[in-house]
C-alpha cells in the first residue's frame, strides 16, 4: 500500500485538537449561516482536500462493494460535499483554527450519506474512514521525526491553550468549547476536556450523529504516529458527559471503545 504524503499543515488539520475532539452540545442547535467569504476564498483547496480523502477511501470501499459501485459512491460523495459546503456553520472563518476542521468533517459526512444510499451501514463508513486515517498517518521521515520529537511538550501544549482561549470567548453557536488540563507529572503530561464540539453539533443537525463515535477513533492512529500516548475513557460522541483526552509521551494508546473491525 502506498503511503499518503502529508505536510505538517495537513497533519495538524486532522490532529486531535480538531477533527476528532468530539463533544456533544446541548439540544436546540440549528445551523448558523455559513461564512460565504471563507467558502468562496478557499473553495478550490477545500475541494482538493475532499478529493484527497475520497481517493484514499477507494481501496477500502472496494473491499465491500464491486468496482463500478465503488466509483459511483466516490462520485456521489464528491457531489454531496459540494452541496454541503454552503451549509457548514460559520464559527469565525480565518480567525478560528478549527474552521478547516469543520469543513473536513463534512467530507466524512458526504461519504456517510453516499454509503448509506447504497445500503451500507454507518459501521462501514467508520471502517473506511479509520483505515484512511491509518494510511494517512503512517508517516515518512523527516515529517515523523519533526512531529514526534516532543509530542506532548511546550509547543504542543501551547497550541491547545490557544484553542482554549479562543473557544472560551467564542460566541458562535456552532463552535467548540474546550478546557486545558495541566499534567499531574506522573500519569499524563497534559490533557484537554471538550465540553462542546462543532462536529457533533453539525452532525446532529444533519441527522448523522451516529457517525460521530467513529470519527472520534481517528485520533488514535494520529497519536500512534507521533507517540503522544493518547488515553481516553469517554467521549460525548458515545454518550459520555465530556471527552477526556490525556496525553503522555511514548506510552501505548488506549481507546474508549473498540469497534468490531478492530477486534
Amino acid at each position: 500500500m502506498k503511503t499518503i504524503e502529508l505536510t505538517r499543515r495537513d497533519f495538524l488539520k486532522f490532529s486531535a485538537a480538531g477533527i476528532c475532539g468530539l463533544c456533544l452540545a446541548g439540544c436546540g442547535f440549528s445551523n448558523s449561516p455559513n461564512s460565504d467569504e471563507y467558502c468562496q476564498t478557499h473553495r478550490k483547496k477545500l475541494l482538493e482536500d475532499c478529493d484527497y480523502i475520497l481517493n484514499a477511501s477507494r481501496t477500502y470501499i472496494s473491499e465491500k462493494l464491486p468496482p463500478q459501485e465503488t466509483e459511483t459512491v466516490v462520485k456521489e460523495a464528491r457531489s454531496q460535499y459540494e452541496t454541503l459546503l454552503p451549509q457548514v456553520p460559520d464559527i469565525g472563518g480565518e480567525k478560528n483554527q478549527l474552521t478547516e476542521t469543520l469543513y473536513m468533517s463534512a467530507v466524512a459526512l458526504a461519504l456517510y450519506q453516499a454509503m448509506k444510499a447504497h445500503g451500507q451501514p454507518v459501521e462501514e463508513t467508520g471502517r473506511v474512514m479509520y483505515r484512511v486515517m491509518e494510511e494517512m498517518f503512517t508517516l515518512e521521515e523527516p515529517l515523523k521525526s519533526t512531529l514526534s520529537s516532543d509530542p506532548t511538550g511546550k509547543n504542543e501544549q501551547e497550541s491547545y491553550r490557544e484553542i482554549e482561549r479562543w473557544t472560551q470567548k467564542s460566541t458562535y453557536p456552532g463552535d467548540w468549547k474546550m478546557k486545558f488540563i495541566e499534567g499531574d507529572g506522573e500519569n499524563f503530561d497534559f490533557g484537554v476536556d471538550y465540553t462542546e464540539c462543532g462536529i457533533v453539533k453539525y452532525y446532529k443537525a444533519q441527522n448523522a450523529f451516529e457517525l460521530a463515535r467513529y470519527m472520534c477513533l481517528g485520533d488514535f492512529p494520529m497519536s500512534q504516529a507521533i507517540g503522544s500516548g493518547l488515553v481516553r475513557t469517554t467521549t460525548l460522541g458515545i454518550g459520555g458527559t465530556h471527552c477526556d483526552f490525556r496525553f503522555k509521551a511514548r506510552r501505548p494508546i488506549q481507546m474508549e471503545w473498540t469497534p468490531d473491525f478492530l477486534k
